[in-house]
């Protein structure tokens, strides 16, 4: 690795930057998890290692509308039950006002279109 010169902007005077302490910077190949692939630059891995993605945002419910499949995974029904002495709602009610708030959602998606 060469040594470069920089700025130092303490003295103004240019400074030898240290040689080898920076992680190696190389190019992978990145799949997702629909089998699309993409190459970028990164410090994870050797030069060429391929990284396969569990999750992304085409399957992750934070970019899919999540509430549904929280609840498919029985999530809100584990916290219900976790909490349930502490006077916190119960998973049905948590899951009608769910539904609730989707069906107002939708209304005034119609009511603005």
């Amino acid at each position: 690795m060469a040594v470069k010169n920089v700025l130092d902007k303490d003295s103004k005077e240019l400074q030898a930057m240290k040689a080898d302490i920076h992680p190696d910077y190389h190019e992978i190949k990145v799949v997702m998890t629909d089998g699309t692939e993409y190459t970028t630059r990164s410090c994870w891995g050797k030069p060429g290692d391929v990284m396969r993605l569990d999750i992304d945002p085409l399957n992750h419910p934070a970019w899919t509308g999540g509430t549904a499949k929280i609840q498919e995974k029985g999530r809100l029904a584990k916290f219900g039950n976790k909490y349930a002495g502490l006077g916190v709602a119960s998973t049905e009610s948590a899951t009608a006002a769910i539904e609730k708030a989707a069906e107002a959602k939708k209304k005034l998606a119609e009511g603005k279109a």
